[in-house]
């Protein structure tokens, strides 16, 4: 047991640098998901509204739909 856990250690660690490596973690949010469910939608839609500062739910729900993305979302969004 204590070696798998060190592994699943070591792997987390590795796959976390590489994320941030490639751009695709802002801070500490992971912001270049696929949009594939409700509750991926959900979570990217607080994710704009946080980012943007936004009350509405719906209004961060139709940014991210339009963008695409959350990153294309937040960028069109603060231009």
């Amino acid at each position: 047991m204590k070696s798998g856990t060190a592994q699943k250690l070591v792997l987390n660690m590795i796959s976390t640098s590489v994320m941030i490596k490639l751009g695709r973690v802002e801070g500490n949010i992971m912001i270049n998901m696929q949009l594939q469910n409700e509750k991926l939608i959900n979570r990217g839609v607080k994710i704009v509204m946080q980012e943007l500062g936004l009350n509405d739910y719906e209004q961060a729900k139709s940014i991210l739909l339009e963008g695409g993305d959350i990153k294309k979302a937040v960028l069109s969004a603060k231009k």
